[in-house]
């Protein structure tokens, strides 16, 4: 930083040496003292210990720098109310900072801190406080006593679990912890009044904890869990929740409480273990969302899944009174039965042309499921959720029909050529699994429209895509993708979607704007740079408008 930047306060303008008749503007000795400074997005690597010569500043903004350490005379600036010292490259932080009482918005994310001053505590007036994506195990105690503090982002942490004392924080609206280590949730923060929403996403947490006070819960994101029972007592309480997300959990049934969650608008349970619903979900009256795909419904037809929410809140309104009309129908399913276990189900193959054997932590699919099919054209397979290592080697008898299969959620480290045979396929789900490359044989399958190869082990976009040119949705998220090539991507002219989030891009190529059919396009959660979470987060359009600004 310039010296003269230090000095702006003190020292007179050079003019005042040269002009002796002042107009009112240039009365230099009448200026004020400076009272924000933004130095963001430089090469900084230290701050001088000279910021103490701005006493007056209200803002500094520091963001995007190179800096491993905090000058102790920041402690000094007694006016400050917004620090921005995000994305450095911080270990610790000075316990000078504490003296900061006017602080009111503290941005630490995307820093090396692994632990925080004890004093936190005495930063009183504190509304906002940002410590994702940094290396912290514990929070301090003294966080108790931020009594105004109305957001806390902790996300990205490697926190096994929070302090009870957090629920004294009053005011707190928003708490985000996603993508933390945390098993149990303290009860005690079922306490605090004021909370709004409640990010849990991505932890190890087993069940969801009681909210008796949070009244005011607007939004309750638990995805990607372990959760493995949905209790009543759990959502009761919970008079003011528009947004309950429980994806990608283990979830076994839902209770017929969940309709006392009358200003419900948005219930996401896809990817669970859910065989049966209650009816009674078609009665609530704001529900605008409701996703179920990836679960073992026995009773609603795939088909009807896809018809999306209104259709199939119809449909369960419509099933209401046969509920009550005919309960001796079909008994209970109980975690301990496992339906067509033993017997076929030949009504699915027949009718629905489905051939399901999901759910059985199989390593093979028996011979009998295939045998049952004889010559009636089967269009959906599905064998999620098992222990398959590979593909099972008669999938090819269905060549002629085949049009969708489902291996997620599987153990499979390669794809046989019998796959690369079923060339009626326009849909393939082979999420979660152990796949590092696909066979160029796949360019065979020519009328694939839709691939999901999420939370897989690819390193490289597998390069056989580039020549499907059918292809409309390509999913590569939670992979470890390093890089793309552009040029071959804008042959895709079909190509509408492309999920490439969590992944290890470490620069977005500017060619990538020229990819004019892409309608989706998801970077969030890569090591890149540029384009910056701002433009990210303007959606599809602006980002590939920014990138073709960048093509040399």
């Amino acid at each position: 930083v310039p010296q003269h930047v230090w000095r702006i306060n003190l020292d007179t303008p050079e003019e005042a040496h040269q002009n002796l008749s002042f107009g009112a503007a240039d009365r230099w000795w009448e200026q004020t003292d400076l009272t924000k400074l933004i130095l963001a997005s430089n090469k900084l690597q230290c701050l001088s210990e000279d910021v103490r010569l701005l006493p007056a500043l209200t803002v500094l903004d520091v963001h995007d720098n190179q800096l491993t350490s905090l000058p102790s005379a920041l402690g000094q600036l007694e006016n400050l109310q917004k620090l921005d010292v995000s994305h450095n490259k911080l270990k610790s932080i000075p316990e000078e900072l504490m003296q900061l009482s006017r602080l009111k918005s503290l941005l630490l994310h995307h820093n090396e801190l692994s632990h925080l001053p004890d004093g936190f505590g005495q930063l009183v007036n504190l509304e906002e406080l940002d410590l994702s994506n940094n290396h912290l195990t514990d929070i301090p105690t003294s966080f108790a006593l931020l009594i105004n503090l109305v957001r806390l982002n902790l996300a990205c942490n490697q926190l096994k679990n929070l302090p009870a004392d957090i629920s004294a924080m009053k005011s707190l609206r928003q708490l985000d912890c996603t993508k933390n280590y945390l098993e149990t949730v303290p009860s005690k923060l079922a306490t605090m009044a004021s909370l709004e929403q409640l990010y849990l996403r991505k932890n190890k947490l087993r069940s969801l904890p009681e909210f008796p006070s949070c009244k005011l819960l607007k939004e309750l994101h638990a995805g990607e869990n372990q959760i493995e029972i949905l209790n009543a007592e759990n959502l009761k309480h919970l008079n003011s929740l528009s947004v309950l997300e429980l994806r990608d959990n283990k979830i076994k049934s839902v209770p017929d409480e969940i309709t006392l969650l009358q200003k419900l608008e948005r219930l996401d349970l896809a990817n669970n273990d859910i065989s049966r619903l209650p009816y009674t979900l078609g009665n609530l009256p704001q529900l605008k969302f409701l996703a179920l795909e990836g679960n073992p419904l026995r009773t609603i037809r795939r088909d009807l899944l896809q018809k999306g929410t209104q259709e199939l809140l119809k449909y369960l309104r419509s099933k209401i009174q046969d509920d009550v009309s005919s309960p001796n129908e079909e008994p209970p399913l109980t975690a301990m039965t496992l339906p067509s276990e033993s017997r076929i189900n030949m009504h699915a193959i027949t009718s629905l042309k489905l051939l399901e054997y999901s759910e059985k932590q199989a390593a093979v699919i028996p011979d009998e499921m295939f045998d049952a099919v004889r010559s009636n054209p089967v269009a959906t397979v599905n064998f999620s959720k098992n222990q398959l290592n590979g593909i099972p080697p008669r999938i090819v008898e269905l060549k002629d029909s085949v049009c969708d299969v489902n291996l997620g959620f599987n153990k499979i480290a390669s794809i046989s050529l019998e796959l690369c045979m079923l060339h009626k396929l326009t849909h393939l789900d082979i999420r979660n699994n152990f796949l590092t490359s696909l066979p160029e044989e796949m360019e065979a399958l020519t009328r694939l429209q839709v691939i999901n190869l999420s939370f897989n082990r690819f390193k490289v976009f597998p390069s056989v895509l580039y020549h499907i040119l059918a292809l409309e949705t390509v999913l590569l998220s939670n992979n470890q993708v390093g890089s793309i090539d552009p040029l071959r991507l804008k042959k895709m002219d079909k190509l509408g979607t492309l999920d490439l989030q969590n992944n290890d891009l470490l620069q977005v190529p500017p060619e990538l704007g020229n990819c004019e059919s892409l309608r989706t396009l998801l970077l969030e959660g890569n090591p890149f740079r540029t384009p910056r979470a701002a433009v990210l987060a303007k959606g599809t359009a602006a980002v590939l408008e920014y990138l073709r600004s960048r093509i040399p």
